[in-house]
């Protein structure tokens, strides 16, 4: 039988499984939104105008003229696939290839410091080497979702929302996105039979979002459906995403 994770239940965004397979160990998956590489006191001198130093990677941002100030950022995930070192593809899902049909689920990204663990998930021991996954755009009408419209109506129809400040002025961005991600992870995630739990960390770069090809700072709400930046900022989110093995949860790659 083909190895397969399964969420038992979602409570709070936290999945947890009635009981535990002895041929299985736990993996965290977290997120993160701070590149301390480009944030932290080691990390290498930002160049101006994209980061000041010390500025807040995931939080507010100033350009030479532009202030912008994220105060939510939420996007919605359907499924998530960890494929094993070695392993061609999962496409379609082959001996071997676990994934984890967990969705829609609302994540709440944390815009502090550190990666905040989303839920849980038991998989076979091993080194895996890719993670995928979906960002999803919450179907209007389809009857398995019908529960998660009804508790977050303001993703029917969108799969990302960010609320904030630009240069003083409140705004909302909202995307229809609907693609796959493909993240390599170099070093490997490794799971141990013998370890407590793994930690998986999705980092989403949440300062290269509302950037010009530039590095300056654009307006938010000009990347809205039909919006001249609509693209540009589509592209960006998905070029700052990141997967790599956390142990200690602080977002970084350069250390585990």
């Amino acid at each position: 039988m083909r190895s397969a994770l399964l969420l038992a239940t979602l409570a709070g965004l936290v999945g947890c499984s009635s009981s535990v397979d002895p041929l299985k160990s736990g993996v965290q998956v977290s997120f993160a939104t701070r590149n301390p590489a480009l944030s932290g006191p080691t990390g290498p001198a930002p160049t101006a105008p994209i980061l000041s130093p010390r500025a807040a990677a995931g939080d507010t941002l100033r350009d030479a003229t532009n202030t912008l100030i994220i105060d939510k950022a939420e996007l919605v995930l359907r499924k998530i696939e960890l494929e094993p070192t070695g392993t061609s593809t999962c496409t379609p899902n082959p001996e071997g290839c676990p994934d984890v049909e967990a969705g829609p689920v609302l994540v709440n990204l944390p815009l502090t410091p550190g990666a905040q663990t989303t839920f849980s998930v038991q998989v076979p021991a091993g080194t895996y080497g890719k993670v995928k996954f979906e960002i999803h755009k919450v179907s209007s009408d389809d009857p398995a979702e019908a529960a998660f419209r009804a508790a977050n109506p303001d993703f029917v129809g969108k799969s990302i929302r960010v609320q904030g400040k630009y240069n003083g002025q409140a705004f909302i961005y909202v995307s229809e996105m609907d693609v796959e991600q493909e993240l390599t992870m170099s070093p490997g995630l490794v799971v141990s039979a013998d370890a407590a739990s793994a930690n998986l960390t999705i980092r989403l770069t949440i300062s290269q979002w509302f950037r010009t090809l530039a590095g300056g700072l654009l307006d938010p709400g000009t990347a809205n459906k039909g919006g001249q930046n609509e693209s540009l900022v589509n592209n960006n989110i998905q070029n700052s995403m990141k997967a790599f093995e956390d142990k200690d949860h602080d977002g970084d790659e350069r250390d585990g």
